[in-house]
């Protein structure tokens, strides 16, 4: 089991290009994944509110398919925790609750600013974004991070997508940087 404990955003779990990047990275032994049944409530609603014309079932048959697979990512009991917090909003304590109480290192997140580093150092925490969360997965383990992203455009077949399309995705959805880190690596790996 990875050692690294980064606790997931809502607004990382929404874009399913990057969650699943990073969960088949999880699943690759890079990091293990943590999230909240109320930060996975907050995903649904806004995959509903952006995809009124899907079935919500999809969603939940997604968040119920990722407990399965990280069948110790939930994290439980964290309410307690949440009145000693201090941040700007107090509607975001509930990330830092729930990523103290499941031993997190870092909270991948959109809304770093949400999140000061000053709140979040005495808790052992950092904010990161998605874009650097992922840079540093693929400076720690460039091979396995290209390979995650092979297979993941090989399991695309619906319809099929090359990777770089995929990354072309994953650019565009909060990851400008690892997509074009990833995307040189693999250009050096047909030449080399």
């Amino acid at each position: 089991m990875a050692l690294f404990t980064a606790f997931l955003d809502a607004c990382v779990l929404v874009p399913i290009a990057p969650c699943d990047t990073m969960l088949r990275m999880a699943d690759s032994g890079a990091f293990r994944p943590l999230w909240s049944r109320r930060v996975v409530d907050e995903a649904l609603r806004a995959l509903e509110r952006i995809h009124p014309d899907i079935d919500p079932s999809r969603f939940q048959s997604r968040f119920r398919s990722m407990d399965e697979a990280f069948d110790d990512a939930l994290v439980e009991g964290w309410e307690a925790l949440e009145g000693g917090i201090e941040l700007p909003d107090p509607d975001d304590r509930h990330v830092v609750a729930a990523a103290i109480r499941g031993r997190a290192d870092v909270i991948v997140t959109e809304n770093v600013s949400d999140f000061p580093e000053a709140a979040l150092r005495p808790f052992g925490l950092a904010a990161i974004r998605l874009d650097d969360f992922l840079l540093d997965q693929f400076d720690l383990g460039p091979t396995t991070t290209c390979q995650v992203i092979t297979e993941q455009a090989a399991a695309m077949t619906h319809p099929p997508v090359a990777a770089e399309v995929l990354l072309a995705r994953l650019a565009r959805s909060g990851a400008p940087k690892f997509a074009k880190a990833v995307s040189e690596r693999l250009a050096d790996n047909d030449l080399g």
